[in-house]
């Protein structure tokens, strides 16, 4: 059963993606998922704008040097073990070890990270998908230490910036570059090749601040065991693995997660969202508030 909806916003704009009623809800992508010319310039070649749009994802080996990734790793340090940032309300701990888990808005915090943000491999790879400039909707570092860094449980980031941010359409790209290796054991990300061509609405209100809880443990906009198990055994799963310094592209809806990491070896990455100056975000179409702007951002203006 598919279904969309003539439910508009207090700005006007039609919900094309119904999510967190009665009932869980699959909607057909309305949207492009390449929004820019296939022989536009840029960094991307054709054949693997095709593979973008076909699976939703598009794997790099190494989108900055050894050398980089050194600066990039040493940056992330440290702010994780700077106490300033700690008590920043931006900065998420574990539940359990009380280990710092993200750190959001970092290229607002941190002058590395924001220069890694405007450069044409990253913010060139985000205009040439998305089909026009673009600002960051959200940034953050992840560290996932060995020996028990829980996981992100599955999910569509665009459920949640649509329900809960106000994005109005699929016109989203993120990006997450590897600062240390992704084996095929610690707590990889992993996405269902195909996934993005279809909503999945999820079931059940949104809480009043339910982001303090959603960064620590997904509840609110988690898909059902049954849907999971559809969408999975109708796509797979792909785990990504790649040495510090690759990057995985990824569309706005593709299902993904990733687990825990029980291994010595550490996983760390920085995750940067690009979404269209056309699309900017608008009162939320399913939550009683809008997250605070470090989540998802207000300040619309294009990166340079």
């Amino acid at each position: 059963m598919t279904a969309t909806t003539d439910t508009t916003t207090t700005a006007g704009i039609p919900d094309l993606y119904p999510t967190r009623g009665a009932t869980e809800v699959p909607t057909p992508r309305q949207d492009p998922v390449v929004w820019g010319a296939p022989d536009a310039p840029g960094p991307i070649v054709p054949g693997d704008l095709l593979s973008f749009e076909r699976d939703g994802f598009l794997a790099i080996d190494q989108l900055i040097t050894d050398d980089e990734v050194t600066v990039y790793r040493n940056e992330l340090n440290r702010l994780v073990n700077d106490p300033d940032i700690r008590a920043d309300e931006r900065s998420i701990v574990e539940p359990q070890s009380k280990e710092i888990r993200s750190v959001f808005e970092v290229h607002r915090i941190s002058e590395v990270f924001a220069k890694l943000v405007s450069d044409e491999r990253v913010v060139g790879r985000a205009r040439q998908i998305l089909g026009s400039d673009v600002y960051v909707h959200q940034s953050r570092i992840n560290v996932k230490p060995g020996f028990g860094a829980s996981g992100f449980y599955w999910h569509s980031d665009f459920e949640t910036w649509h329900a809960e941010d106000g994005l109005p359409r699929m016109r989203t790209v993120s990006v997450s570059i590897a600062l240390t290796e992704n084996y095929d054991t610690n707590g990889g990300l992993m996405i269902m090749p195909g996934s993005h061509k279809t909503f999945l609405g999820c079931a059940g209100e949104t809480p009043k601040d339910n982001y303090k809880k959603s960064l620590q443990m997904q509840d609110a906009g988690t898909p059902s065991d049954e849907a999971l198990t559809q969408m999975a055994t109708q796509h797979g799963i792909k785990l990504f693995t790649g040495k510090a310094g690759s990057a995985t592209w990824f569309d706005c809806n593709a299902m993904h997660g990733s687990g825990d990491n029980i291994t010595p070896f550490p996983r760390s990455n920085v995750f940067i969202v690009f979404n269209s100056v056309e699309n900017t975000a608008v009162e939320p179409f399913a939550a009683p508030i809008r997250r605070p702007e470090f989540i998802g951002a207000r300040d619309f203006t294009p990166v340079k």
